[in-house]
Order: C-alpha cells, then sequence, then structure tokens
C-alpha cells in the first residue's frame, strides 16, 4: 500500500510541477536531476498546462481485480501544450467515440481507495474537449 501521505508530497502529482532546464530550455515530468539533452543540472520549476491533445491509445476490456467495474478503460498518450507526454487515463467518455488528435484537459480524480481504511488516492485524468 502506498500511503496517502507520499502522495500528498509528490509536486508532480497534484501541481503537475515539472522542470525546466536553465541551459537548453528542456522541460522534463517528472522532474530529473540530469538534463536529458544538455546534461545540465540547474533548473527552474514550471507549471505545466493542462490541456493538450490525444496522440495515441488502448482501450483495455480487462483489467485488474480492483478496476474491474469501470472497464472499458481508456489509457493514453497526452501531449501537453508545453510539449511535454503523459499516459493518463482517458475518462468520462465513450471509447468507441475516441480519435487521435482530440483535445483533452487534465482534471484530477480519484484513482483509487486504498487498504481497509479506504484511504482515497488521487491523480490526473484526461477528459475530452
Amino acid at each position: 500500500m502506498i500511503t496517502a501521505r507520499y502522495h500528498r508530497e509528490v509536486p508532480q502529482r497534484f501541481r503537475l510541477e515539472a522542470n525546466k532546464c536553465v541551459s537548453c530550455g528542456h522541460i522534463n515530468f517528472p522532474p530529473r536531476l540530469v538534463c536529458p539533452k544538455c546534461k545540465g543540472q540547474k533548473f527552474d520549476n514550471v507549471v505545466l498546462k493542462d490541456e493538450g491533445k490525444l496522440l495515441t491509445y488502448t482501450i483495455l476490456r480487462v483489467a485488474a481485480d480492483r478496476f474491474s467495474k469501470e472497464t472499458p478503460i481508456a489509457v493514453g498518450i497526452v501531449e501537453l501544450e508545453d510539449g511535454v507526454k503523459i499516459t493518463t487515463q482517458i475518462a468520462d467518455v465513450d471509447v468507441d467515440t475516441l480519435q487521435i488528435g482530440q483535445k483533452v484537459k487534465l482534471v484530477l480524480r480519484k484513482i483509487q481507495e486504498d487498504g481497509k481504511a479506504g484511504i482515497l488516492c488521487y491523480g490526473y485524468k484526461a477528459v475530452v474537449i
């Protein structure tokens, strides 16, 4: 079980924080210690934009037990306006209507409940706009 406190203290989990290399301007998400483009080690923190487009997706029709009631589940790669690509679930959509190139927005949603106490874990999901 991953503790709720751990999730709350990871900046990129709830605030979409990334780091931008001072030397070359490359944005890293999640943040890194060394820039993969220029090997720089100085960064500024930036908050990513929450809108982008769907690059590709897949439909999960069989899922792990804890997610089996939510099937079919669409999971895709979204390119944000900042150029950062993330993998995320696509929520609130008929999976048969999804199309590559659709505009999406990241929203904070409940991902799962952990443990007997039912601790809620939140994260980002994409919704079509």
